[in-house]
């Protein structure tokens, strides 16, 4: 359609003739209010970026000679970070002589990978720059936010949740210890 004709009918409706797709052969346009249709182009724009996952990058710290404790301890954290889908950098970090030990740290770094691999994958292989030696492990899947969870809750219709009630088990009751008589030496002046 020739665009005096399609103007001609926008003016004549009292709407806008917006082009929709202009790297289209032959352009494409529409007949909408212009303030109706930006308006919606930016609440789609906003939905998009909500539903985008925002990826962090959580840094955990060694020295080039970390003891076990420590190490299963900032293990125990980064399989945390990993299955919130979040990144992990680790790091030793060489102060004065200790730059000595860098096949230690690097031992390290590659155990600590080796332990995460169930729940990550190393992006970039242990690397020395000035004193730290770097690692970064990204998640192997993504995961399931528990806000997400309940955005999706909130959305269902109440004939699909009334299903999922029906569905679900009733929750257990916890159960109650019995309480004890105390057999212990008596002490003067108590009561138990």
């Amino acid at each position: 359609m020739p665009s005096r004709d399609a103007l001609r009918m926008a003016q004549q409706q009292g709407v806008d003739l917006v082009e929709i797709s202009p790297n289209a052969q032959p352009p494409v346009c529409r007949l909408v209010d212009f303030s109706k249709f930006i308006y919606q182009q930016k609440k789609r724009q906003k939905e998009l970026k909500a539903k985008q996952v925002k990826v962090e990058v959580k840094e955990i710290r060694f020295g080039p000679q970390t003891d076990d404790h420590d190490y299963n301890f900032k293990l125990k954290h980064a399989k945390g970070f990993l299955s919130e889908g979040d990144k992990v950098k680790a790091y030793v970090f060489f102060r004065g002589r200790s730059i000595l030990f860098k096949e230690q740290g690097e031992v390290l770094l590659l155990r600590f990978a080796n332990d995460l691999e169930e729940y990550g994958k190393v992006e970039s292989m242990p690397v020395l720059e000035g004193k730290r030696m770097t690692m970064y492990l990204a998640p192997k899947k993504a995961p399931v936010r528990k806000e997400d969870v309940e955005a999706k809750e909130t959305h269902d219709t109440p004939a699909e949740t009334q299903d999922e009630v029906k569905a679900t088990p009733a929750k257990k009751t916890p159960q109650v210890k019995e309480r004890r008589e105390y057999t212990g030496p008596k002490v003067e002046g108590e009561d138990f």
